[in-house]
């Protein structure tokens, strides 16, 4: 077989094996260890927001009344999924950084970040200790989709947790206490430009976040 028939081949195998892997429907499943990333520290201070005052002010959108400032920090409970939603745009290159205490047990930490508008499941969603504090995830658009990556960890009631999410490319790595929790490596980047606080039911707080440009 000469040297050009047998290239052709190859090619046309590789083509074979693409079509087979996108035939199947679903997003394959990322790795679920997070790896070291650049842009834990330096960038430029775009955004930051220690609610010490009494009313959320412009900056931020809600819908339902029930967030509000208790003791210096963002509370709610029983939100069902509506969010805070910061009004300022995030950077594409960016480092998300605040803290966050479960006032229950049922734990059930919850952002949302590079949405494509200010509305659950637009971006990226990271959850510490969901599900009545059973498991963690990181995901993409579906909080329940099959391409979300998990993790045992759970939130300690009444801990100041300090959350860090990095994007400094295509991939989103999730940091909790210093500690790398999951790493989110997305073949089609989302690029929206919205971040939120969430909640469903459980009653959380959330104070001190800060926002950089990498």
């Amino acid at each position: 077989m000469n040297r050009r028939i047998r290239t052709g081949l190859a090619w046309i195998l590789a083509g074979m094996l693409v079509l087979a892997a996108g035939g199947c429907g679903k997003r394959p499943r990322k790795a679920r260890s997070a790896t070291a990333t650049e842009g834990l520290s330096g960038g430029a201070l775009v955004f930051s927001d220690d609610f010490e005052r009494t009313d959320l002010g412009e900056s931020w959108l809600q819908r339902t009344g029930r967030w509000r400032i208790v003791d210096g920090r963002v509370r709610v409970q029983g939100d069902r999924n509506e969010g805070l939603w910061l009004q300022v745009a995030l950077p594409d290159r960016v480092r998300i950084e605040f803290d966050a205490v479960a006032r229950t047990p049922d734990g059930d930490l919850k952002c949302e970040v590079l949405a494509s508008e200010p509305r659950h499941q637009t971006g990226y969603i990271a959850i510490l200790g969901g599900w009545k504090n059973s498991l963690s995830v990181l995901a993409r658009l579906d909080e329940h989709g099959e391409d979300r990556l998990e993790s045992p960890r759970k939130a300690i009631p009444g801990q100041v947790h300090h959350f860090v999410l990095v994007r400094t490319g295509s991939t989103l790595v999730w940091y909790v206490d210093g500690e790398p929790v999951l790493s989110f490596a997305d073949e089609s980047p989302l690029n929206g430009r919205y971040f939120g606080f969430n909640n469903w039911m459980a009653e959380v707080e959330f104070d001190n976040l800060a926002i950089y440009a990498l």
